[in-house]
């Protein structure tokens, strides 16, 4: 058995938000390196150069890729022969958050109820997402979600009968209702089968995957690639300016499902997917 005192995780949980919020993941610059490269716009060629500027200085003078430092989600996998020692483990969470706004003068963007709509002034609380795994590690990710991308995100209740017709339409239809509105060039994550909030959690977990990376099954797979395709055939482009880079990826989370439903849920991220991840 593993002692981990819980000032140790809410050190992680500080530094991983700056990071997140400061650097941008190797695979996302990668995406739109390779988009610059490719395309044929000259507006929208300009406008991926101006991303990959506003990256760079970001990283050197650690100042937020985005002015939306977003609603923090972390997904922690805790091994079963780890024991929390020290305190209260989602207080640490929330304290690491907390300081990593203060100390990084990130905007704090959390309200603490839905109507009265009163800022908590940190940035917390954080959606805290807790899994027990194997062994004696534990894994922390940490993805603040900008809510220009996350209002225009979908989920449906598809019939069972639905084929792959029908969730490429779907998904499709949400990339065009998003227009430009939520920052394109996009990332899609897609959670597809369990319950309804099942889904959402794969669609919001499915972002921490590397958009090179392709779901290890062959059908899944190729759904993948045939959204991403005709999502860019839509030719909304980086900004709505037009070109080939509406979608930069698409990654999709499945689960077995009930015999007579097919929840399916789109996180929809901008161009500034930020992420950040540790095993302790």
């Amino acid at each position: 058995m593993r002692d981990v005192d819980v000032s140790v995780i809410e050190k992680e949980v500080k530094d991983l938000c700056i990071k997140a919020n400061t650097v941008l993941r190797n695979d996302m610059l990668k995406a739109i390196k390779n988009a610059y490269d490719q395309e044929t716009e000259e507006k929208a060629r300009e406008m991926l150069g101006i991303l990959l500027e506003n990256a760079e200085i970001a990283e050197k003078e650690m100042l937020p890729i985005c002015q939306d430092t977003g609603m923090v989600a972390i997904f922690l996998e805790i091994g079963k022969d780890v024991a929390i020692k020290g305190g209260n483990l989602n207080d640490a969470i929330n304290r690491g958050v907390s300081e990593a706004y203060a100390e990084g003068c990130f905007r704090n963007s959390v309200v603490e109820d839905p109507i009265k709509r009163k800022n908590t002034g940190n940035n917390t609380p954080a959606v805290l997402h807790t899994e027990i795994v194997d062994g004696e590690k534990i894994e922390i990710s940490v993805i603040p979600k900008g809510f220009g991308a996350e209002n225009k995100s979908k989920m449906a209740m598809l019939n069972p009968t639905a084929g792959k017709k029908e969730i490429v339409d779907f998904c499709v239809e949400t990339v065009k209702t998003a227009g430009p509105d939520a920052c394109p060039p996009y990332v899609m994550g897609i959670g597809l089968g369990g319950t309804m909030e099942m889904s959402a959690y794969l669609a919001k977990k499915a972002l921490l995957r590397s958009i090179d990376e392709a779901n290890p099954k062959e059908h899944i797979a190729e759904l993948e690639k045939e959204i991403k395709d005709k999502c860019n055939a839509l030719n909304i482009g980086v900004m709505g300016l037009g070109g080939g880079a509406t979608v930069l990826g698409v990654g999709i989370l499945e689960a077995p499902t009930h015999i007579a439903g097919l929840p399916i849920t789109i996180n929809i991220c901008c161009h500034a997917l930020r992420s950040a991840s540790r095993k302790l």
